[in-house]
């Protein structure tokens, strides 16, 4: 089913409305579409989320360009980018990383039976609260008009990529349900890129399953937390560094 927005408009967050199709990039999408309360709709091809690029080739590097990205926030810790590489070298393509300080929650001890949604909203409550500055840093370049199309990425587009994307479309005025349903897609995009990494790397162990699943409820604790402690997301914004000039900006061209 379609999730409804805040005043019952229909939104289409399903896989084949959004995602485009590459080999080997597995959470790519349009994160354009969503209708905001005040009755706009964000601009399709101005934003898209991903997995990192670092592996397109052939068929899938002319692909990438097709969509005349002009700009790649890799959000990656610095040991990420120099174990796996960076998107290649394009011409007219910005690359810009930006790393949210935040510890390895490779080390965070996930149980079965625990209350997924909590455990992945308290990470991303620690995302916010060490890594304000590179949250502030991607958000203000996504306002920027001359860096659009951007695309924003980490390891698999789903975590810190998904609370870069949930901030900006809450501050475009989407609603919570439809950022909610966004951050979902993620899951299956997840097992898409898990039964790869098994098929092309015969010694990979199994992929923990907190970084494989994207259930809707934490996106949606999230959020309603982090009102809590700021009054409102973009109160959060302002407080990581955002200013109201960077917040009109967005608005201005990220919405139709």
């Amino acid at each position: 089913m379609r999730p409804a927005g805040r005043y019952g408009v229909s939104v289409d967050a399903t896989e084949t409305n959004r995602r485009i199709p590459f080999s080997a990039l597995f959470n790519f999408r349009d994160v354009g579409g969503y209708p905001t309360g005040d009755g706009a709709t964000v601009a399709r091809g101005r934003l898209y989320r991903s997995d990192s690029p670092h592996r397109i080739d052939g068929a899938d590097r002319d692909a990438f360009v097709a969509l005349g990205i002009r700009t790649v926030i890799d959000l990656r810790r610095p040991a990420e980018v120099a174990r796996d590489g960076r998107v290649p070298e394009l011409a007219g393509l910005t690359y810009r990383h930006i790393h949210p300080e935040h510890r390895d929650w490779s080390g965070a001890q996930y149980e079965p039976g625990d209350d997924l949604a909590r455990f992945l909203a308290d990470r991303y409550a620690e995302l916010v609260g060490t890594g304000a500055a590179g949250l502030a840093e991607a958000v203000g370049l996504i306002a920027d008009s001359a860096a659009a199309p951007v695309v924003v990425h980490c390891v698999a587009g789903k975590d810190r990529t998904g609370v870069v994307c949930a901030l900006t479309l809450s501050a475009l005025g989407v609603d919570d349900a439809d950022i909610a349903a966004d951050y979902a897609l993620s899951t299956e995009a997840s097992a898409r890129f898990s039964a790869w990494v098994a098929e092309t790397y015969a010694d990979a162990g199994q992929v923990p399953y907190p970084f494989l699943a994207s259930p809707a409820e934490a996106m949606t604790l999230f959020l309603t937390e982090l009102r809590e402690g700021y009054g409102s997301v973009e109160g959060y914004l302002r407080h990581a560094g955002v200013t109201d000039a960077q917040l009109a900006a967005l608005r201005e061209h990220l919405l139709a």
